[in-house]
């Protein structure tokens, strides 16, 4: 008997390209039906059926405080009573600024926008017209949204479904894109040495959690803060992951490295369709009204996204004990499977920060795009069938981030454990 979850994706493949809003959703590199997911709370998910899962997605990491807490929740039935978009100034879009500016160790000023991409299509847009340059930088495996000029080696779904770039994509429009690779600053040198005086931009994932989550090698983000520094050109950290996830000042803040732009996502929306950039004051100012450098969004500060970032973002203000309690999730989440692997005589590599993890399949440490891709993703496609037919909701990818939540509990993380070494023994 046909299942809700293919009865729908069979509904969907005739309407959706691929059955799918976004390719990694598909499942195409793991196989088997989508399962679709009809609500969620705190940790879990609940699919079409009625089957609870705890999930590890968590909306590609925005449900830091878990699914459908009741002050987001309240905070966005009270704005949706006002009204869902006016297309005005309004003044809880100037709070927002304020909070994030107040919170963001690089941020003067700050710009709303609707989503991760398009707040990096726009920090691009901003350093080249700040710099008066056109070529940017970019590291192999870091994926930083379906921009055209940043579709070159971009990781997470690109790996996923196996494009190396996309279709549509004029070559004009990635020409001025060099690639980079990840942890090798001697890569880094020699694009300068071979453009100089060219670059407006480098950006980066500092912690690259679009190809699994690989962390930066110790000084490796520095150097490429002097880099920048020494040649003129902007540095731009992608925090759409680690933004409010690996702490409250994020991945600058965790590693101490100031970038001269950053580009946030859906966290600081609590979920909602969210995202922004910022930076120093004499860059942002070059963004229209005041600058040369067009920018615009109809929905951009949208009041029901605003109200439900601004309780999520204040929360975690408020509560530090909340990314003590992620820290020590991940810790234990991490240190559990490797004494699995040891147990079952497994080379695998798990690697993370704080609520963010990752378990390669593959013998080779993961320091890079390349390292990355070596994954035996059959074998990933089996352990994510197991965990989900075990009630675990993991991404459909060997290529995304395991994401933690404040309502997990320890016994959360000793359940996944459990199922974890069953499926290696």
């Amino acid at each position: 008997m046909m299942t809700r979850s293919e009865d729908l994706f069979n509904r969907a493949k005739r309407v959706l390209p691929g059955g799918v809003n976004s390719p990694v959703r598909a499942y195409k590199s793991v196989g088997g039906c989508p399962r679709f997911i009809k609500k969620a709370e705190g940790t879990y998910v609940y699919d079409e059926e009625g089957k609870r899962y705890l999930d590890y997605i968590g909306s590609w990491g925005p449900m830091i405080l878990g699914h459908n807490h009741p002050e987001i929740q309240q905070a966005v039935v009270e704005a949706a009573q006002k009204g869902l978009s006016f297309g005005t100034a309004t003044e809880i879009e100037v709070k927002m600024g304020e909070l994030l500016c107040s919170l963001v160790p690089c941020f003067d000023m700050v710009r709303m926008v609707n989503s991760g991409t398009e707040a990096v299509m726009s920090s691009i847009r901003a350093a080249r017209g700040f710099t008066g340059r056109d070529k940017i930088i970019k590291f192999e495996g870091c994926y930083h949204g379906h921009f055209d000029a940043l579709l070159v080696k971009a990781g997470s779904g690109v790996m996923t479904a196996g494009i190396p770039d996309s279709s549509g994509v004029p070559k004009g429009c990635a020409m001025d894109t060099l690639t980079a690779v990840y942890n090798d600053i001697d890569s880094v040198r020699k694009l300068f040495e071979e453009n100089p005086g060219q670059i407006a931009a480098l950006i980066i994932e500092p912690v690259a959690a679009n190809m699994g989550v690989v962390l930066p090698r110790e000084g490796f983000l520095k150097d490429l803060r002097d880099i920048c520094t020494e040649n003129g050109t902007l540095l731009i950290f992608d925090e759409v992951i680690t933004g409010f996830r690996l702490g409250l000042t994020g991945a600058q803040g965790t590693y101490g490295v100031m970038p001269d732009l950053a580009t946030f996502g859906k966290i600081i929306g609590g979920g909602m369709p969210v995202g922004c950039y910022g930076g120093k004051r004499e860059i942002m100012e070059m963004i229209a009204p005041l600058g040369s450098v067009y920018q615009a969004g109809t929905l951009s500060g949208n009041p029901v996204a605003m109200a439900a970032g601004i309780t999520e973002l204040t929360i975690l203000k408020d509560h530090p004990e909340v990314y003590r309690h992620l820290e020590k999730l991940g810790e234990s989440f991490r240190s559990g499977v490797k004494e699995i692997l040891k147990r079952h005589g497994r080379e695998y590599q798990i690697t993370g920060t704080g609520s963010l993890s990752c378990l390669f399949f593959t013998d080779r440490p993961v320091t890079n795009y390349e390292d990355a891709k070596t994954s035996d993703v059959s074998v990933f496609a089996e352990y994510f069938h197991y965990m989900l037919d075990h009630g675990i909701h993991l991404a459909p990818s060997q290529f995304e981030a395991i994401f933690f939540n404040n309502a997990m509990k320890q016994e959360d993380v000793d359940l996944t454990l459990d199922v974890m070494d069953s499926f290696f023994s």
